[in-house]
């Protein structure tokens, strides 16, 4: 009798472990399925966003199209604005800041005329989202914040999404990074109102620079560091934010 008890009590006890299993796959299965579905969807609007807003504009560059199709922008934006993540447009990330259009962020991509082996000095880390695209294209990416909230937030990012390629340094862009110069490129994303010399002194012969520049009118310019100099090319006009300056 004592063992027929024993064994009644043991198929109790794993009855209720199994409606307890059964029950926690009941409540948690719909939520684990919505966010599979929710990365389904954001692998399709990045799809979209890469034909619509990029190849139907001229991206040509299949390295560049195919960092924009990896890179998952809607990590790199507020969380009460992931919602518009794939838009074709810039979003606030605080301080005064934006993430740029993703088709800015493409184009002066391409324009840097990037390679592998290369090493790409960025000034304007923002939320990470640029530096994010060079990384999956380039072997090193060196990126200067001068607002230390985001400086913070987008190593803490990049780091966990594994871009260990990508170093961030809280400091003045327009002074650049001189202790890994020179660069095979340099891209600004925020608008100096002229060219900072500093910058160009740290290209690399043969090296390209992508930065808007001005105040009320911006251009977008492709400056070439040659023997003798430098060659500017005019791209397109642009509205970025304005560069920020430590005048300390």
């Amino acid at each position: 009798m004592r063992i027929f008890n024993t064994l009644s009590l043991r198929g109790a006890l794993a009855t209720k472990q199994s409606l307890v299993i059964i029950v926690v796959a009941i409540i948690f299965c719909p939520y684990l399925a919505s966010l599979y579905a929710q990365d389904d969807d954001f692998d399709l609007q990045r799809g979209r966003m890469v034909k619509e807003q990029l190849e139907s504009r001229g991206i040509r560059d299949e390295a560049v199209l195919s960092a924009m199709r990896k890179v998952e922008r809607h990590l790199f934006v507020p969380s009460d604005l992931v919602d518009f993540a794939y838009a074709d447009r810039p979003l606030p990330i605080g301080h005064d800041q934006t993430i740029s259009q993703p088709y800015i962020v493409a184009y002066m991509t391409e324009a840097a005329k990037l390679k592998p082996g290369d090493r790409v000095l960025e000034i304007g880390t923002g939320s990470g989202y640029q530096a994010a695209v060079l990384a999956e294209i380039v072997s090193k990416v060196y990126s200067v914040e001068i607002l230390e909230p985001l400086a913070v937030s987008a190593e803490k990012r990049l780091k966990s999404l594994g871009y260990d390629n990508v170093c961030v340094k809280l400091g003045d862009g327009y002074k650049g990074w001189e202790e890994f110069a020179p660069y095979e490129a340099i891209i600004v994303t925020a608008a100096p109102p002229k060219i900072p010399e500093k910058l160009l002194e740290q290209l690399a012969i043969g090296g390209r620079a992508v930065m808007p520049v001005g105040s009320i009118y911006q251009e977008l310019y492709l400056i070439t560091r040659t023997e003798g100099g430098y060659n500017r090319e005019t791209l397109l006009p642009v509205r970025f934010v304005p560069m920020v300056h430590d005048k300390d």
